[in-house]
C-alpha cells in the first residue's frame, strides 16, 4: 500500500477539495497522512485517514510561512512515504527539496494562481517572492492538476508544464433541509457562502440589498474583511436585510445552502487569480438546486453558458443588481438545475484524479 502525505496550510476542518481528495484515495488503497496547522478555534476532526496539525508560534505573515514550512519540511523528510502531494504553492518548496533529496514522487495542486491573489497586489516584495519560487519550480514538475481549464493553460504557457483539470466539484448528496438560527419571514434568501475577503463583491451586494424589499441576504463564512462589510450594514441601516452567520461546517452548510432562492458568486476582476476564478460555491449551490448570479469572468460564465443554471452580471451596479435578482426571482432554473447536479459532481472525475495518482511520471 502506498502511503501519500498530503500538505497544506490550513487547519483542515473547511478544506473541501483536499478532503475529497483524501478520500477517494483512500477508498482506492493508497494510505494518507495529512498534514496541516492548529487554530484556537479548530474543531476536532474524524476522517477515515490520519491527520497531522502543527501548533504554531505564529500564525499570519512571513513567520507563519517560515515555520510552518521548517515543521513541514522536518516532518516530510523523517516520515515514511512513497509520493508527496503539494497543495498550493505555499507548501511546495519543502515538498519539491524532499522529493528531490530522497527521489520520492511528487504531485502538485494548484487551487488558484497563488502569486496573482488580490492581497498581493499591493505588496510587490511578497509578490515577487512568490513568482519567484513558482518560475523556479513549476517548469520542473510532471504530476499536475488544477481546478479549472483556464489556470491550466496559462501555467502551460507560461512555463510550458502540464496540469489536468480536476474541478472542485461536490460529492454526490441528498438535499436535506435544515433551518436558519433566526426567522426569514418568509423572505426569498439570497446566499452567499465563502471567504470573506477583498475581491469578493460583497460590498456590492450589501448595497443592492437598498433596493431588495422581499429578500434577504445571509452571508456564511469568515475573513479579515468580516468586521468592515457589518458596519457597512449598520453605516446602511441594512441590519434587518443583511445576516451573517459566520463559518459554518460543511456538514451544517449543505442543509442551509438548498434553503435559498439564489446563490452569489460576484468575484471581481483584480487580477488574474479572480478572473479565472471557479469557486466551489458555484457547484454547492448547483448541487442544492440553487439558482446561481455570478460575475462575467470566464470560467464562471461558461458553467452558466453550459447548463443554464443562473445568469451572469448585466451591471455592477446596484440598483441595476437589484433589478436583475427580481427578474430571476419570476425565472424558473429547476430542469437546467436538476440536470447540472447529477452531472458536476465528484464522482464523475474520481477516475481522471486516480489516473494521475496510478500513472506518476
Amino acid at each position: 500500500m502506498q502511503r501519500i502525505i498530503v500538505s497544506v496550510t490550513n487547519d483542515l476542518s473547511t478544506d473541501q477539495r483536499v478532503e475529497k481528495v483524501c478520500s477517494t484515495l483512500v477508498k482506492n488503497g493508497f494510505n494518507i497522512l495529512l498534514v496541516g496547522r492548529l487554530l484556537k478555534n479548530s474543531k476536532p476532526l474524524n476522517r477515515a485517514y490520519k491527520t497531522k496539525r502543527f501548533k504554531l508560534f505564529f500564525n499570519n505573515g512571513f513567520l507563519f510561512y517560515a515555520e510552518y514550512n521548517i515543521r513541514l519540511f522536518s516532518l516530510l523528510l523523517f516520515s515514511k512515504k512513497d509520493i508527496l502531494l503539494s497543495n498550493d504553492l505555499d507548501t511546495l518548496l519543502p515538498n519539491y527539496l524532499v522529493s528531490k533529496l530522497q527521489n520520492k514522487k511528487l504531485v502538485y495542486d494548484s487551487h488558484e494562481l497563488f502569486p496573482e491573489v488580490p492581497e498581493l497586489v499591493k505588496r510587490p516584495l511578497v509578490k515577487k517572492v512568490w513568482t519567484f519560487l513558482e518560475s523556479n519550480i513549476l517548469p520542473k514538475l510532471k504530476n499536475n492538476y488544477t481546478v479549472c481549464d483556464s489556470i491550466a493553460r496559462y501555467y502551460k504557457e507560461k512555463y510550458n508544464t502540464n496540469f489536468n483539470t480536476i474541478k472542485n466539484l461536490p460529492n454526490s448528496k441528498t438535499i436535506d433541509l435544515g433551518k436558519f438560527p433566526f426567522n426569514t419571514q418568509g423572505k426569498k434568501i439570497i446566499i452567499y457562502q465563502g471567504a470573506i475577503n477583498l475581491g469578493r463583491g460583497l460590498e456590492l451586494m450589501i448595497e443592492s440589498m437598498k433596493f431588495l424589499n422581499n429578500h434577504l441576504l445571509i452571508i456564511i463564512g469568515s475573513g479579515n474583511l468580516t468586521k468592515e462589510l457589518q458596519n457597512l450594514v449598520e453605516l446602511k441601516s441594512l441590519q434587518a436585510k443583511v445576516k451573517f452567520l459566520g463559518r459554518i461546517e460543511p456538514r451544517e452548510l449543505h442543509k442551509l445552502t438548498p434553503l435559498a432562492s439564489l446563490g452569489i458568486s460576484f468575484e471581481e476582476d483584480l487580477g488574474l487569480n479572480y478572473r479565472y476564478a471557479l469557486p466551489n460555491k458555484i457547484f454547492d449551490y448547483i448541487q442544492a438546486e440553487v439558482p446561481i448570479l455570478v460575475s462575467n469572468l470566464p470560467e464562471m460564465k461558461q458553467i452558466i453558458k453550459d447548463y443554464k443554471v443562473g445568469e451572469i452580471l448585466i451591471n455592477r451596479n446596484p440598483k441595476s443588481i437589484a433589478k436583475q435578482i427580481e427578474s430571476m426571482s419570476e425565472k424558473d432554473y429547476s430542469i437546467a438545475l436538476e440536470k447540472a447536479r447529477k452531472e458536476l459532481i465528484w464522482e464523475n472525475q474520481e477516475q481522471e484524479l486516480l489516473s494521475i495518482f496510478n500513472n506518476l511520471s
